[in-house]
């Protein structure tokens, strides 16, 4: 065997020898030994490589996450989890407005709200290996960079749901290689300590969606179901959830909706169908869904689901949502600043850190998900809204030039603007407001952010609620409504009533109140300004008031003094609340996405006024709206409705703004009309337009009967203002405001009315009345002379003493002559006033006559009482200065005229006036038979003959011809043989005071 082996080994070597001795063998060994060395060295050169390559990549991709900093994973999710979520707002009782406006409409889920089929619908089509991938697939990356490098029209991608988290809530949307690097890795760091589950909900919530039915751009897919088909994303159904799943590769282009929320023609939904198509095609190949399913879903009418376009709350409430949004902000400043430390004073005297936190609190509105509840009425507003667009005499719309954003001049509409608010008196809730006529020519807000001079309605603010307080005044006190003259920072000032000739003398407080007279507010004014009245505008709530204005006697009628509508509305409804003022709120409360309370309002009250004073202050108010002389009881009379109103109208200079503020014990409303440019005034136009104070009558009536209409119960008009402990009814002079005295009550002056018994009853006997007569000169009331002839005296047994006149106009003075006019219920009293004559005899007139009427001129002179008439030499009358310049001739003869002044000295007399006697006709003799009637046309007149007796008639002067100051004679008609008695003048009705 061993012998066999060996010659088996020698033959095999000799056959080698053989081959490897020959030419070929010997080429293919270096060739082979080559080829092996060749491989050898491309073997260590390719690990080599390699090993290089992936040192230089790895030392790449260290370089570009070098400046990434280590998050920590409390950190990853609270940057995960920072998503914003659209704030939405309410009306009162839970009622539904809108979102906020923002720029991305989001509203959070979890998921388990979230439809299988919409979750099966995005790992389809956006990460199929989500559930098996721990944050990246190292081939889709390597497929997008092959693609990247090689600029291939075919872009795949290869990001899955995790990184597409980190790209939108952490990085940034960049095209970088450094931004993919961080990508990556962060994507795997957040899959080491977030569940599937939570990485899946975040990424469903975050997801941008295109737009909704309303235009607004959306995100998550909460917002996307309820936005594109009005159902949760626990109802979306299979095609629905394919459509939304297949939106955000390209959301503006898959969107079903325009940006002003139409629905989009046939063509432009095809993408969006069609993309729907592709998802429901890769559920198939993934095997969420069947062939069946998929074939339905395929078959299945789209477009029929899509919400047809609505109204962004913004559009149908633009002044509640924005007034909404700018309150909330303010309140979540306040929450903001505080967490931080910082003071609420610092915060309003730093103007950097003001306007710091202002930013933080509006992002946080627009991004926190708050719930904002507000105290806005809907039905009410609604309500108030359609009056407002119903009333159609507002005024006269104006066209004046402008500067537009461009900075070029061009021509604007100016309509009448409106501004009004209700509130709840009780609690300072602002149940209803009126912001403009038009949110789309205006966006000013006139019922809050508007600031406007606000005329009389200040009196009883700053006048005759502190008069009342300080013991000054009672209900139906004396005040003096006389012109006078004052310095006026240097400049002589001479006041007027709005109707300038209006001067009604002494009258009660609560007169000169509803009728609005200028001259006693400024007079009341002047005795409590030391005092510092101004504190009751400031602690009322008035913004814009500062403790200087006390120092202007214009303060009094509002001038300088500026409101918005809601700050004199609260004002008026601190009065009806008692004297108590609560500050008016609309944010009830502001809940956080999670639905915990992160802010409620909480009622304060602080008293302004005392109850009584109140109290008081609102009787005389009442005045307004019931009393035919109040400046509001036209609006009372247009109500639907009766109950216990009070209030006051404002009119500022050159009726430039016109108010009307009214309450009753539940609510209080606030009425504004006037321009946008102050300088326009309403009260151009007046042949075309209703008078101002009218029309805000009208609309505050219309405005308040559709709160009837619509919520009686906030009105409550049932209800009454009860009389607190402390308010008396007393006894008073009504001249003086003294207690009764004996020549009072004779005289009969004694009346009563309201007082704040803390503060003043009448207790000093009245010591005002004399005896004494007057005569009047150029219409005013003065003292007779002992020298005054009296057939020109009227009275002798009333008159005042100078005592009562220096008290009575203090502090501004005035004419005396004028406390007691003839048309005003005094007119039986004498005001004592002295008038200082000079010794020259008055200038002459001169006299003319027509018919039997004989006229003649004034005197030059400024002391004339009155005239005489003489006839033939022998006076036939003597006429009064305050009547007419005129006297009825009682037959022929030559009349002269002469002016007689309070001395008694009489002028030269006037130029001679003749009536000419008529002639005699002879008397026919008797017939014995009578004789037929002539025809008419032959008949002559009879003569009218006067017998000698009448021309010896001479009528006394003092009782017949003369006239008594209290009685305005009619102008005497030609022809009339004799004056008529003259009939008491109505008093003027009064507009609305300035």
């Amino acid at each position: 065997m061993r012998d066999k082996m060996k010659n088996w080994i020698s033959k095999a070597e000799e056959t080698t020898d053989r081959w490897t001795s020959t030419k070929w063998f010997k080429r293919l060994s270096i060739t082979s030994g080559v080829i092996w060395n060749l491989a050898l060295i491309l073997a260590i050169v390719l690990v080599t490589g390699g090993v290089f390559a992936a040192s230089v990549g790895a030392g790449y991709f260290a370089s570009l996450v070098d400046e990434e900093k280590l998050r920590t994973p409390d950190e990853m999710r609270g940057e995960i989890y920072s998503y914003e979520e659209t704030s939405e707002m309410f009306f009162d009782n839970e009622v539904y407005i809108g979102k906020i406006q923002t720029d991305l409409e989001r509203k959070e889920t979890s998921l388990d709200k979230i439809s299988d089929v919409a979750v099966d619908a995005v790992l389809a089509t956006e990460d199929e290996y989500f559930m098996e991938h721990e944050g990246i697939v190292p081939k889709a990356i390597l497929r997008g960079l092959l693609q990247d490098v090689s600029n291939s029209d075919s872009q795949t991608g290869g990001s899955t749901l995790t990184q597409q988290l980190i790209k939108n809530q952490i990085l940034t949307n960049e095209v970088s290689y450094e931004r993919k690097a961080k990508e990556i890795l962060l994507a795997m760091r957040l899959e080491k300590f977030m569940t599937k589950d939570e990485i899946m909900e975040a990424y469903l919530n975050i997801i941008p969606y295109g737009r909704n039915y309303t235009g607004a751009n959306i995100a998550g897919i909460e917002t996307a179901a309820n936005g594109i088909f009005n159902v949760s994303a626990s109802e979306l159904n299979l095609p629905q959830a394919a459509f939304i799943a297949g939106i955000p590769k390209a959301p503006f282009r898959y969107t079903p909706y325009t940006s002003s929320g139409e629905p989009k023609e046939a063509e432009g939904l095809q993408p969006g169908i069609d993309r729907m198509k592709t998802v429901l095609y890769r559920m198939k190949e993934t095997e969420y869904i069947t062939e069946e399913e998929y074939n339905e879903a395929l078959a299945y009418d789209i477009v029929k689901d899509f919400r047809p376009r609505e109204s962004r709350a913004r559009e149908n409430y633009k002044f509640v949502t924005v007034e909404v949004e700018k309150r909330a902000a303010r309140i979540i400043m306040d929450i903001l600043a505080e967490k931080d430390g910082v003071d609420p004073t610092t915060l309003e005297e730093n103007d950097k850190l003001y306007e710091e936190y202002a930013i933080l609190a509006d992002r946080a509105v627009r991004s926190n998900g708050y719930r904002i509840h507000s105290t806005i009425n809907k039905e009410l507003f609604d309500a108030h809204e359609e009056a407002k667009d119903a009333y159609t005499r507002y005024g006269t719309t104006l066209t004046v030039p402008s500067t537009n954003e461009d900075g070029e001049e061009e021509m604007k509409e100016l309509p009448v603007q409106v501004g009004s608010m209700m509130l709840e008196n009780k609690t300072g809730r602002i149940l209803s407001f009126v912001g403009g006529r038009d949110h789309e020519i205006e966006e000013l807000n006139h019922a809050t952010q508007a600031y406007r001079s606000i005329g009389s309605t200040v009196k009883p603010l700053l006048v005759y609620g502190p008069a009342i307080e300080y013991g000054n005044i009672g209900a139906g006190s004396p005040v003096v409504d006389v012109q006078f003259t004052l310095n006026d920072n240097g400049t002589p000032w001479t006041p007027a009533n709005f109707i300038a000739s209006s001067e009604q003398g002494i009258m009660p407080a609560r007169d000169a109140l509803a009728q609005s007279q200028n001259l006693p507010a400024l007079r009341l004014f002047g005795q409590i300004r030391e005092k510092m009245p101004i504190n009751y505008l400031i602690n009322a709530g008035f913004s814009q008031v500062e403790e200087k204005e006390n120092y202007y006697p214009s303060t009094a009628l509002g001038g300088g003094i500026e409101g918005s509508v809601e700050e004199l509305t609260s004002g008026y409804a601190t009065i009806a609340n008692g004297g108590k003022r609560i500050e008016p709120y609309m944010i009830q409360r502001i809940e956080d996405a999670d639905g915990n309370i992160v802010f409620e309002h909480q009622t304060e009250e602080q008293e302004i006024y005392t109850p009584q004073t109140a109290y008081v202050l609102t009787d005389m108010l009442r005045d307004v709206f019931k009393t035919d002389r109040g400046t509001a009881n036209r609006a009372n009379d247009m109500l639907n409705f009766s109950a216990d109103f009070a209030g006051k109208t404002g009119t500022t200079q050159e009726t430039r703004d016109v108010w009307l503020v009214g309450y009753n014990p539940n609510i209080t409303m606030g009425l504004w009309l006037g321009y946008d440019r102050e300088k326009y005034s309403l009260d151009n136009f007046q042949n075309v337009n209703l008078p101002p104070s009218l029309r805000v009558n009208q609309l505050w009536a219309s405005l308040m009967n559709s709160t009837y209409q619509t919520t009686p119960d906030l009105i409550g008009a049932n209800e009454t203002f009860k009389t607190p402990k402390g308010v008396v009814t007393r006894s008073f002079c009504s001249i003086s405001g003294l207690a009764p005295g004996g020549a009072c009550s004779t005289a009969g002056l004694v009346t009563s009315d309201l007082f704040n018994a803390d503060a003043m009853v009448p207790t000093k006997a009245d010591d005002s009345l004399t005896s004494g007569s007057f005569t009047t000169i150029n219409g005013k009331r003065y003292a007779a002379l002992s020298s005054t002839p009296s057939e020109f005296t009227s009275g002798g047994g009333i008159a005042v003493s100078q005592k009562y006149i220096d008290r009575m106009m203090a502090p501004f003075g005035g004419d005396a002559g004028k406390l007691f006019p003839g048309n005003s219920r005094f007119s039986s009293v004498v005001s004592g006033a002295s008038f200082e004559a000079d010794s020259v005899a008055p200038g002459s007139v001169g006299a003319s006559i027509s018919g039997n009427t004989i006229t003649w001129t004034n005197s030059g002179s400024n002391d004339v009482v009155g005239y005489r008439v003489y006839k033939n030499g022998s006076r036939v009358a003597s006429i009064s200065e305050s009547s007419s310049n005129s006297y009825t001739a009682s037959g022929a003869g030559s009349y002269t005229v002469v002016a007689v002044d309070i001395t008694g000295k009489q002028s030269a007399a006037s130029n001679s006036v003749n009536i000419a006697a008529p002639k005699s006709k002879p008397v026919p003799k008797p017939e014995p038979k009578p004789e037929p009637t002539p025809p008419p046309e032959e008949k002559e007149p009879e003569p009218e003959v006067e017998t000698p007796a009448e021309e010896e008639v001479e009528t006394p002067p003092a009782e017949e011809e003369e006239t008594s100051p209290e009685e305005e004679p009619e102008e005497p008609k030609e022809e009339e043989p004799a004056p008529e008695e003259p009939e008491e003048p109505e008093e003027p009705a009064e507009d609305d005071a300035a």
